[in-house]
């Protein structure tokens, strides 16, 4: 009998869930609350509960040759950043092309997840759902988490003296879809992340004014890059990489911040980070608008009166008629067992980010739930694929003494608290969880066998077909993809001109790079 396995959700890591599966021969059902797939991406006007909900504009903050299933290349003509209605269409001509939707069972919420009794020796699960309001318990071998971490807004009220006095409008960034509510108000946003940025720039085309206020403020990286290539294909190189990972840490956080720093110098524009490193906000706009006066960034809420707010170390407080809460999402697995998944302090325990390190078995794997500065949807399938295999009992590195041992190695616990979610680096991260499955380049082999692939992949933007030229699940078409990734990011935008093959490779970064990539070759890459 093939080994039955629970997928929970059918978001972009529910989909590459279900095909890992079906790659390694296994039978999965995927249970999905709502009548479609596509998760954080599907935009509805309407908020449904304990669903993520999206405003409108969103566009993907990675392009699409990053972003791509490592053996699904986007259709040229979609545009280099997706619009969430050209993301979802993705995700379904992937869905249909690998025929996942007979696999998953809409309009069926997961209530809980229990081990079995036997569970020491079996390793299985008990999942309970319900479908419309009828409760079904079934047996399975393994489960996949893969709800993301876009359903439960965090907003602690109580960190914000007098908002009980505010007399006008508050909410969470979880419910704004459109910028007319904010028509001729004075607004103010709270929180810096990605999407405080951009309901901000949105808002100001509207409204009367507009502040942010932040207590840490951020790294601001826009989409259009060095001579205008996107953003991860500048930065999610294997020489950047190496360059990144091997320096001296302040060398490297030296060359951070210069190259943030070179678009526009963050602490003219009030912005500059408290801590030294941490994930960047992604946005087009911000700087352009805080020039024009239409944006004013302003220090942490120190205290709402009626109907203005007070900042730390500001003297005048300021006049508002709205305040977006921008202040991110609870991790919540409500349908597991405190023990499995064990949250204390905000901190879970799990080995790689993917198997909770308490279980006996590893049958329970939680995918997608790690934050990189990059593509989430490369990183949920790699993942997917390492735990199909491990759920198959391949060797594939959770042997017992590393997995038990986990636990008292730094890499395992990871904060979960809002902002200090676990940030990992994404290209290191694919790497090591590549290796464990053998899926994992050598540019040094290749160096010798193909020389052309071997100079494209280590200058050129790691793009996750570079995890399909061998191992398991190697696909035949992941040379030629990657030959061609630059004419895929060009199609849609030199539309007025004969698109010729282009890529980026400046001069001094090739010298520095043969350099290191000797270096590389002599220490072992």
């Amino acid at each position: 009998a093939r080994m039955r396995v629970a997928v929970v959700g059918a978001g972009a890591s529910g989909l590459t869930a279900i095909k890992c599966c079906l790659d390694e021969g296994l039978e999965p059902t995927c249970f999905e609350q709502s009548q479609d797939i596509g998760g954080v991406w599907r935009y509805t006007e309407h908020i449904e509960p304990g669903r993520p909900s999206l405003y409108a504009s969103v566009i993907s903050n990675t392009s699409k040759e990053m972003s791509a299933y490592s053996d699904f290349p986007y259709p040229e003509d979609f545009p280099v950043f997706l619009p969430n209605a050209r993301l979802l269409d993705y995700l379904r001509l992937y869905a249909k092309h690998f025929s996942l939707r007979e696999h998953i069972k809409f309009g069926t919420t997961v209530v809980r997840i229990w081990k079995r009794p036997d569970f020491a020796t079996t390793g299985q699960w008990d999942v309970v759902t319900e479908e419309d309001g009828k409760q079904t318990s079934q047996v399975f071998d393994a489960v996949m988490v893969c709800c993301g971490n876009f359903s439960e807004p965090s907003l602690p009220l109580h960190c914000f003296p007098g908002i009980e006095r505010f007399q006008g409008q508050y909410f969470h960034s979880r419910q704004y879809k459109h910028p007319d509510v904010f028509q001729g108000k004075r607004v103010l946003v709270v929180g810096m992340g990605n999407s405080g940025v951009d309901i901000a720039v949105e808002a100001s085309r509207v409204a009367a004014k507009v502040t942010i206020c932040t207590n840490r403020g951020a790294w601001m990286l826009s989409r259009v890059f060095d001579h205008g290539y996107p953003w991860d294909m500048v930065h999610n190189t294997r020489l950047m990489s190496l360059m990144r990972n091997n320096l001296p840490r302040p060398l490297s956080w030296a060359l951070v911040n210069y190259k943030v720093n070179q678009r526009f110098n963050h602490e003219n524009y009030g912005l500059q980070p408290e801590r030294r490193y941490f994930l960047p906000i992604l946005n087009d706009d911000l700087p352009s608008y805080i020039l024009t006066g239409r944006i004013t960034i302003k220090p942490g809420v120190k205290e709402f009166k009626d109907n203005s707010v007070v900042f730390h170390n500001y003297p005048e407080e300021e006049p508002v008629d709205i305040i977006v809460f921008c202040t991110g999402y609870n991790f919540s697995f409500p349908f597991l067992e405190e023990a499995v998944v064990k949250v204390e302090n905000k901190h879970a325990s799990l080995y790689q980010y993917v198997f909770p390190t308490q279980l006996q078995k590893p049958t329970l794997a939680i995918i997608g739930l790690i934050k990189t500065l990059g593509a989430i949807m490369p990183v949920a399938e790699m993942q997917a694929r390492w735990v199909t295999r491990v759920f198959k009992g391949r060797r594939a590195n959770v042997s017992s003494p590393v997995y038990q041992n986990a636990v008292h190695t730094g890499q395992v616990l990871f904060g979960l608290s809002f902002d200090e979610v676990l940030k990992a680096e994404w290209l290191p991260y694919l790497d090591t969880i590549a290796s464990f499955i053998g899926a994992k380049p050598s540019v040094l082999e290749l160096l010798f066998r193909d020389p052309r692939l071997a100079l494209t992949i280590f200058f050129g933007p790691c793009t996750p077909y570079q995890y399909r030229l061998g191992g398991p699940g190697r696909w035949e078409g992941a040379r030629q993809a990657i030959l061609t990734q630059w004419d895929r990011i060009l199609k849609p935008t030199k539309t007025r001109v004969p698109a010729s093959s282009s890529s980026l490779c400046p001069s001094l970064l090739t010298v520095v790079g043969f350099l290191l990539l000797l270096a590389a070759l002599v220490f072992g890459f």
